[in-house]
């Protein structure tokens, strides 16, 4: 574990710089370039509180683009860092097999990759949503420091075990997009825990869910969960800490399963 830790530090630069390559070979030749990241998100939440807002007759329809709109570019970043982990082997296989390089790189690269995203995404909806709830910036910096730590081990370690899985059986391949459909579905994303009703005890053990909610209730009420903060911590670092032993131990199969 240490050695691998120790690694991965050495090439921090390198895969932290890949990651920012492939951000800018995406928005190559464009006009706006990583701003639509942003940008794509903001058209999504505008559509959808115009649609649900309308839907749900909500009463504060400034406090419910806010709602929606921070749960939504979060959700975004959760699900696009867990649905592209099932095949982040297969997309490496080349280097996998013709290198020895430690496959804890390629996890580190796409995880740089997926935090710069929701940064630059992130960053600009706030400002954006900034217009209807003038504190969200002060309270993002503020208190906002735990719940986005837990964010980022998050979308490290869950999508480092599913792409562990997705080497060992191919129907992880199909079955995460619709799981996390049926998840997004499932979660108070686009309205409000209560509007579950008898239901509502789902949220409560949906672990997406649970990364989500304290980020967007520290933004929009400005105090900071600290009990839950630390015990999402506490999960977090247990699941990279078992996230990094599988991977240790499936590393000399890795070149025949994939």
């Amino acid at each position: 574990m240490r050695s691998t830790l120790a690694e991965a530090w050495s090439m921090r630069r390198v895969w932290w710089f890949t990651a920012t390559a492939r951000t800018r070979a995406r928005f190559a030749r464009t006009f706006f370039g990583s701003f639509w990241l942003g940008l794509s998100n903001l058209f999504s939440i505008a559509a959808l509180a115009l649609v649900y807002g309308t839907v749900f007759k909500v009463e504060d329809f400034d406090a419910y683009v806010v709602y929606l709109g921070v749960g939504l570019v979060v959700w975004n970043s959760i699900s696009s860092a867990i649905g592209s982990a099932p095949n982040l082997f297969e997309h490496n296989h080349a280097h996998v097999h013709n290198t020895n390089l430690n496959p804890i790189f390629y996890t580190l690269e796409e995880w740089a990759f997926q935090l710069q995203t929701f940064a630059q995404s992130f960053l600009l909806v706030l400002l954006a949503l900034s217009w209807f709830q003038h504190n969200l910036l002060l309270n993002l910096l503020l208190h906002g420091w735990l719940p986005l730590l837990n964010l980022g081990l998050f979308i490290y370690w869950l999508p480092l075990i599913v792409c562990l899985l997705g080497a060992r059986f191919r129907d992880v391949y199909q079955l995460v997009p619709i799981l996390l459909q049926l998840v997004f579905l499932l979660s108070p994303i686009l309205y409000k825990k209560k509007n579950l009703g008898a239901m509502a005890w789902t949220a409560d053990f949906n672990p997406l869910y649970r990364i989500l909610s304290p980020i967007r209730h520290t933004l929009m009420v400005g105090e900071l969960q600290w009990v839950v903060g630390l015990v999402l911590l506490a999960v977090n670092l247990v699941g990279i800490w078992v996230a990094l032993k599988l991977l240790n131990r499936e590393r000399p199969f890795l070149p025949f399963l994939i």
